[in-house]
């Protein structure tokens, strides 16, 4: 249970710890929040909203579509439907059709008024029109921007680049442009509320504006069953919108119904030319019974075998059905023949072979959909070769086709004819007059039935003609159906930026500790050494801070190290020896503070009225001297420090006693020992590893209270590790935010091998916010910051 307890301290520890390394930086995300807010807030402002228009279409099925297919719907074998949606969808999305919608609605030209920070379109009543003097295929190709500054009623500011001078130009003037003469014309009476006022007007390529339509219209199906389809389209200007769908739709429907009219057409056209030249031989072979009739005086003759007559009849009626299938194959046989490129062929003539009608009617379906993609392409273009092989493969079936029908038809109207000659042989044998003028009313009669087939066809095809209808039917025009913009969406922004704000510090902060490798506070450190006392950690100061306290003081630091001096003394007593009072200060590398803190504690021992001295033993690099200055700001001298005998001459010369090397210094009110460095010898290992130093440590500690040691750095020289057997105990110093964690490994592993005894550390220059478990009691004579300050 107790360990149970411990290893849940442990976790709430290191996740205070997690935590805090965040919320002691809760000013860096409120001023990343802010800033993203503000940055939405301006996008949002000034961004040109967008709104949706849309609208439902729905495709039409063909009439008179072959009903054999219906079987097959229900076992999902042929989706032609879906293919046919597909199909039209991209026929109403073609690049011709937006091509189109783009003249006719005179998209390429755009007249904007000028705003501070952003523009706006003048789609409907704009204060001018613009007209170009130039062909339509140069206006359609050309790209050209302009500014106008209405300035009278009658006259008007024109410049071609936006810092040039403005000419002064009136209204229905000519003006030379590099794209031809361009004439602007007031679009009101009055013009007083547009003056001085700035507008853009620009000119794109129409091909370029409609592509850009095209890919900015979506046109989907309802879902995969439906034949409705939606069309929808974003746009600044609600109304221009609204006017790019229903154009569109307008076109599709235009189209479709042009297509079905030029097959109607071209059929009856077919039909009249056959009817004139059949009316031609009616007439002649009523003449010719008139004539039999008044040359012979006949009136009515009997038939003398009604038998005869009445087989000869039937057969001839077969005979008369062959021959008139026959002459119109051959006639569509000559037009398929004749035919050099691809055009509309006639259709439903009454040809009973129903592949050829069925050739027919999809031949002229491709032609008319290769007629209309040619308006905005040409002849390379890999859909339209497409087309081609599709019609010349579909041409040479139908010619396959009526070859073989005619070779038919003929072969039937031989064998026919020899049947009606042997029953022309029994009625032959009638009266002369008789023969001739059956053989007359035989004529007239295939003339007339031919003749009436023809005009009932021609009649279909009139019908057919006036009552071509669209390719689909409008559900919905195209309408805005909010007045809310799709874009920007201010709720969606603000939260994007809230959450930007929060992770952009949130990251940094994460991947900054995620790849720190350097010790920052005294909780770190106990984390990493385990079992190694760590006395206490030292705040960073600041260029307004006191390097040395002073007696009574109540600032941070002089806290910290009060709270340091009382777990020296604990770690001190409890070694329970007489003599355990020589404290080695050192560090890794110069530079990490143990020169300060070996001053500041001498300073903050010396407080408690306890005899302190303070020996300068880094002989090789002395700092100490530093620290100690007057209110002056010079270095306190003493009549001894003026000889500049020190540590170094003390063990070079046997005559020097320790009174001639220590100074007593009064600072700040506080009366310590000092032994500084000296001068820098040319062999200081040797020195120090000298008889004369262990006397020296020896003599002090029981002459003093604490005799605290500044030496050399332990990474850099092997001074220090020479001379740690004088020592009682050794404080480690390491610099927050400097030192490598990887540089623990060096102490540590000299306390494994028994080179250093009585090691405990302390983490100097620690940031405030990052002060550990002592910086809870800190803060007695802190200035404290204003909230917005970092």
């Amino acid at each position: 249970m107790i360990e149970n307890a411990e290893t849940s301290s442990f976790n709430n520890t290191n996740l205070k710890e997690v935590l805090g390394i965040y919320t002691r930086r809760w000013k860096t995300f409120l001023v990343c929040i802010a800033l993203f807010i503000g940055l939405a807030f301006l996008y949002v402002r000034y961004s040109v909203p967008l709104y949706t228009a849309e609208a439902k279409l729905q495709i039409l099925e063909e009439n008179g579509n072959g009903s054999e297919l219906d079987l097959f719907k229900d076992l999902d074998v042929l989706s032609g439907g879906q293919n046919k949606i597909e199909d039209e969808i991209q026929s109403l999305g073609s690049r011709s059709n937006f091509i189109e919608v783009t003249k006719k609605l005179g998209l390429n030209k755009t007249i904007k008024a000028i705003g501070n920070i952003i523009d706006t379109e003048l789609y409907e009543n704009p204060p001018f029109i613009i007209n170009f003097i130039a062909p339509d295929s140069l206006i359609f190709n050309s790209k050209f921007s302009f500014f106008i500054e209405m300035s009278t009623e009658t006259t008007f500011g024109y410049r071609e680049l936006e810092k040039e001078e403005s000419k002064v130009y009136t209204y229905g003037s000519n003006i030379k442009t590099p794209v031809g003469d361009l004439v602007i014309t007031p679009n009101f009476s009055n013009l007083e509320r547009f003056k001085d006022k700035e507008y853009f007007a620009s000119l794109a390529p129409l091909i370029e504006v409609a592509q850009n339509y095209q890919k900015s219209t979506q046109i989907v199906p309802l879902d995969q069953q439906s034949n409705i389809i939606n069309i929808t389209l974003n746009s600044p200007v609600q109304n221009k919108a609204k006017d790019v769908i229903n154009t569109l739709i307008d076109i599709y429907n235009q189209n479709g119904v042009k297509d079905k009219k030029e097959v109607a057409d071209r059929t009856s056209n077919f039909i009249n030319e056959r009817i004139s030249e059949i009316y031609s031989d009616l007439s002649s072979v009523d003449q010719t019974a008139q004539d039999f009739k008044t040359q012979r005086g006949l009136t009515d003759i009997a038939s003398e075998a009604n038998l005869n007559l009445n087989i000869g009849s039937a057969n001839q009626q077969e005979l008369q059905n062959t021959a008139l299938q026959l002459e119109i194959a051959s006639s569509m046989k000559d037009i398929v023949d004749d035919q050099q490129g691809y055009e509309i062929l006639p259709s439903n003539v009454g040809l009973s072979d129903p592949s050829i009608v069925a050739t027919t009617t999809r031949y002229n379906e491709l032609v008319a959909e290769r007629n209309r993609l040619l308006k905005s392409s040409n002849e390379k273009n890999p859909i339209i070769v497409n087309l081609d092989q599709q019609l010349s493969s579909l041409k040479r079936n139908m010619q396959s086709s009526l070859n073989s029908m005619t070779n038919n038809l003929g072969l039937q109207m031989n064998s026919l004819g020899s049947q009606l000659s042997k029953i022309n042989s029994k009625i032959y044998a009638a009266p002369k007059n008789e023969r001739a003028l059956r053989d007359i009313s035989r004529e007239q009669q295939t003339t007339e039935s031919l003749y009436l087939y023809l005009l009932e066809k021609r009649e279909e095809a009139q019908i057919t003609f006036a009552s071509a209808s669209p390719k689909s039917k409008i559900i919905d025009r195209a309408y805005v159906a909010s007045k809310i913009p799709v874009s920007p969406k201010p709720r969606m922004i603000y939260l994007g930026a809230l959450i930007l704000g929060f992770l952009l510090p949130f990251s940094v902060i994460y991947m900054n500790d995620l790849l720190d490798t350097k010790i920052h506070n005294k909780v770190s450190l106990e984390g990493l050494v385990n079992n190694v006392p760590v006395l206490g950690e030292i705040p960073k100061l600041t260029k307004r801070d006191k390097l040395l306290v002073e007696k009574d003081d109540r600032s941070v630091l002089a806290e910290s190290l009060r709270m340091m001096r009382t777990n020296l003394d604990f770690i001190v007593k409890s070694n329970g020896r007489e003599s355990n009072n020589v404290i080695f200060i050192t560090s890794s590398v110069p530079g990490e503070g143990k020169s300060f803190l070996s001053s500041n504690l001498a300073m903050i021992l010396a407080n408690t009225n306890k005899k302190v001295l303070l020996i300068g033993a880094d002989i090789r690099n002395p700092k100490l001297h530093n620290f100690f200055l007057n209110s002056g700001g010079e270095k306190i001298q003493s009549n001894h420090r003026g000889k500049g005998v020190g540590l170094t001459e003390y063990l070079y010369d046997s005559d020097l006693s320790i009174s001639d090397i220590t100074y007593k210094e009064n600072i700040q009110n506080n009366k310590i020992d000092v032994v500084y460095s000296g001068k820098v010898p040319p062999n200081p290992t040797e020195l120090l590893m000298s008889e004369r130093m262990k006397e020296l440590l020896e003599t002090v500690s029981h002459s003093y209270d604490y005799v605290i040691v500044d030496t050399a750095p332990l990474m850099v020289v092997a001074d220090t590790l020479l001379i740690t057997n004088l020592a009682d105990h050794i404080i480690y110093v390491l610099r927050a935010g400097v030192t490598e964690t990887k540089v623990l490994g060096f102490p540590l592993k000299l306390i494994k091998e028994g080179k250093l005894k009585n090691l405990s550390f302390v983490v100097n220059d620690v940031k405030t916010s990052d002060l550990g478990y002592s910086g809870y009691g800190y803060g007695y004579g802190q200035d404290k910051r204003k909230w917005w300050k970092f």
